[in-house]
């Protein structure tokens, strides 16, 4: 198969925008992905687009791929709607991988959007709620901050994690979100601010879950055949895996592991030629603060029950030896559902093409993208490559 590579990407900001719609936010993504193709872009060259959304509120259900693709002059171009719950547009990513992999296609637009915050609380919890398994979880009145809050009571019984190992998840995503432009909660908080915020659901406060979002994010994959007409410079799409679970947390074995996080890691490793030693940076799936400490475990960042040791070491921060969410993660930068995987690969090509600014990492070649739907019901990893011109 031929080889994919990681030709341009961008996004919209993220927050609440009440002015805007999908579609407007789709654009902006859109337009942003395409000015950041080193050698210019010209849109007429796509031939297939993948779209991932959940579909808040209930708004264009049906064809909303289409629906954003032609809003931005992408007539007739064939557009599938991706729908995992949070992973979504992490799907759409590798799909587009495929189709270039395949021979199917040379250049594939993968994105996505949502748009949360237009709707009520209790209507936004619903939609949430539709990703976990519906009868005995969503029905029952489980929310997604209760499921996590089940995950790190579990880890922290097992493992002994504490309150304040998953406050300096949100701590050091937020310094990191602080040096966003497009973060929606672009500030800085202290141990203190995350330790004391409210309970959210015990032992999760405030400050330990991610904020609802509105927002699109873009990423334009080319094969191997005409990268070299975008780039001086091609970034390859390395490796990609991704693994299913059964949708309801109360359905597995443990609660302190996502196996379909761990499979799909396996498998981006084995493709890529690579492990976790080997990487330079990564964007985890941090919708709530355990889910990045399980994170490190299912990616091999460290052993079971190690995740809580290896934050308060400093390792992950920007300036460790492993820095994870750089863009400030789901927690500092936001998570608007469909658009939250595509979102990380953004920031993954400003990383290895050295223009994130004051969050650069020093000299990249390897990165890792981690997106997650629901509580673990479905998980793809990317591991894209700065390939090093000799």
């Amino acid at each position: 198969m031929r080889d994919a590579y990681l030709i341009g990407a961008g996004q919209s900001a993220y927050g609440a925008f009440p002015d805007e719609s999908y579609r407007s936010l789709f654009r902006t993504a859109f337009e942003a992905a395409v000015e950041s193709v080193p050698a210019g872009f010209d849109p007429d060259a796509i031939d297939e687009a993948f779209v991932g959304t959940l579909g808040v509120g209930g708004r264009q259900l049906g064809l909303s791929g289409p629906a954003v693709t032609e809003h931005v002059g992408l007539g007739g171009v064939p557009c599938t709607r991706v729908e995992n719950a949070c992973a979504a547009s992490g799907f759409s990513i590798r799909q587009a991988v495929q189709a270039v992999k395949s021979g199917m296609a040379d250049v594939v637009l993968a994105g996505g959007f949502e748009v949360m915050t237009d709707a009520s609380s209790d209507a936004t919890k619903y939609w949430l709620g539709v990703s976990g398994e519906t009868e005995w979880e969503r029905l029952s009145g489980t929310t997604f901050s209760g499921v996590y809050a089940q995950m790190a009571s579990a880890h922290m019984e097992r493992y002994g994690t504490t309150r304040e190992q998953l406050s300096r998840v949100a701590v050091k995503n937020h310094e990191n979100g602080a040096r966003n432009p497009k973060a929606q909660l672009g500030f800085e908080c202290t141990l203190e601010d995350a330790q004391s915020a409210p309970v959210v659901a015990d032992p999760l406060t405030l400050y330990h879950c991610c904020p609802t979002s509105d927002g699109a994010a873009c990423a334009l994959i080319a094969s191997e055949d005409v990268v070299e007409s975008y780039t001086d410079d091609p970034i390859r799409v390395a490796g990609v895996g991704a693994g299913s679970d059964a949708v309801g947390l109360f359905q597995r074995e443990s609660y302190t592991e996502i196996p379909a996080s761990r499979r799909a890691a396996e498998a981006a490793y084995e493709m890529a030629g690579v492990g976790p030693d080997d990487l330079d940076f990564a964007e985890v799936h941090d919708c709530f603060a355990i889910a990045e400490l399980l994170a490190y475990e299912d990616l091999g960042f460290c052993e079971r029950g190690e995740s809580g040791d290896l934050i308060e070491s400093g390792r992950t921060e920007r300036d460790g030896d492993l820095p994870v969410n750089t863009s400030g993660g789901l927690k500092s930068k936001g998570h608007p559902i469909g658009a939250t995987g595509a979102g990380q690969v953004v920031e993954a090509f400003a990383q290895l093409s050295g223009e994130a600014g004051d969050r650069q990492v020093d000299d990249p070649v390897y990165g890792l993208t981690h997106n997650v739907g629901g509580s673990g019901g479905a998980a793809v990893v990317c591991v894209f490559e700065r390939e090093v011109m000799v």
